[in-house]
């Protein structure tokens, strides 16, 4: 009888879904209770076929694979949900690895009833073996780069605005409805918006925990930041109470540069204020990258931390104003 559904949005990630579906070919929870759909955006290269060889090879799991055609995130686990089988949904990322428990943990907590919708930490690592790439997984991780977001500073047992991925009743979906598939971005915490709007709870469970690989380049980075803040901005209009305060001080920080960079153009005042705010950011960023390169041992870190930080507060804060803006984009 399957009890849990795993749902797995999914593009082009031939280099990683093995991974994944071998993480929870290992779970603590017995596997004949779980399926796992992976909603397939049509991926043009060896994914499914990556997918088929590991079925082959593992006729003890159940695994379907689904056309997602609007090649979305949320559409992606909109059509996992609607041919799932299971009464509890457990989101996962084809670029994690979730630790052995993961599975066990969060239908624990859901039992329990810690929370309508139960998330854990990311172990952030290095995409990649280069240098910039151990230090933009530092710098997703830290406090000065992350915010206070839990699941990636991490801290106790808690109730929190947001989880990455999540587990929850299939039944909540009948609560608050779908994944919103207006939003290609943030419809983790659209959704979460709503579970506690709606009088629930999102619970945060350390012992749920699953590696996540970062962005390995900066390009990569400031991309997956831009992505980020713009529909962030569209996500607020939606929900606008739900504004954090680490949510609101990158796109005000690059705000204040613009307006004194403007300003300076005939005000010298400004051009002291700027000179200052740059000089004071720099010297922070720095500090605590020289910190961190002590901390792991490792001098490039004191280069890359600064650079990587910089890259997620400017990329995200220039995208949420952005998208306050201009038009809301549907694709």
């Amino acid at each position: 009888m399957i009890k849990v559904s795993v749902i797995v949005p999914c593009y082009n990630e031939q280099a990683t879904i093995c991974q994944l579906l071998d993480a929870i070919r290992v779970q603590t929870y017995p596997i004949n209770e779980v399926e796992v759909v992976i909603a397939d955006g049509l991926s043009t290269d060896r994914t499914r076929a990556e997918i088929k060889d590991f079925q082959l090879n593992h006729p003890d799991m159940e695994i379907r694979v689904i056309d997602n055609t609007q090649r979305t995130i949320p559409s992606g686990l909109n059509r996992g949900i609607e041919a799932s089988k299971g009464m509890y949904i457990v989101r996962m990322d084809a670029h994690s690895i979730p630790n052995s428990d993961y599975i066990q943990n969060s239908i624990k907590g859901l039992e329990e009833g810690l929370g309508d919708n139960i998330g854990g930490i990311w172990k952030i690592q290095a995409g990649s073996s280069t240098w910039i790439a151990k230090a933009i997984a530092i710098a997703a991780s830290h406090p000065i780069g992350a915010g206070d977001a839990r699941y990636r500073i991490g801290g106790a047992a808690q109730e929190v605005d947001t989880v990455p991925f999540g587990a929850f009743r299939k039944e909540l979906i009948n609560k608050i409805g779908m994944f919103d598939e207006s939003l290609l971005t943030n419809e983790d915490y659209e959704f979460n918006a709503r579970i506690r709007q709606s009088g629930g709870r999102v619970w945060l469970d350390p012992s749920i925990s699953s590696i996540y690989f970062a962005r390995p380049t900066l390009h990569e980075l400031s991309k997956q930041y831009w992505r980020y803040g713009y529909w962030k901005a569209q996500m607020l209009r939606k929900h606008p109470k739900t504004l954090r305060l680490r949510q609101i001080l990158p796109p005000l920080f690059v705000l204040i540069l613009i307006s004194l960079g403007i300003l300076s153009l005939a005000w010298k005042l400004a051009r002291l204020l700027l000179a200052i705010i740059v000089i004071l950011y720099t010297m922070v960023i720095i500090g605590i990258g020289i910190q961190m390169s002590l901390k792991h041992k490792n001098i490039s870190i004191a280069i890359g931390f600064p650079l990587a930080t910089a890259t997620i507060h400017l990329s995200w804060g220039t995208a949420f104003l952005w998208g306050l803006i201009a038009k809301p984009r549907t694709n």
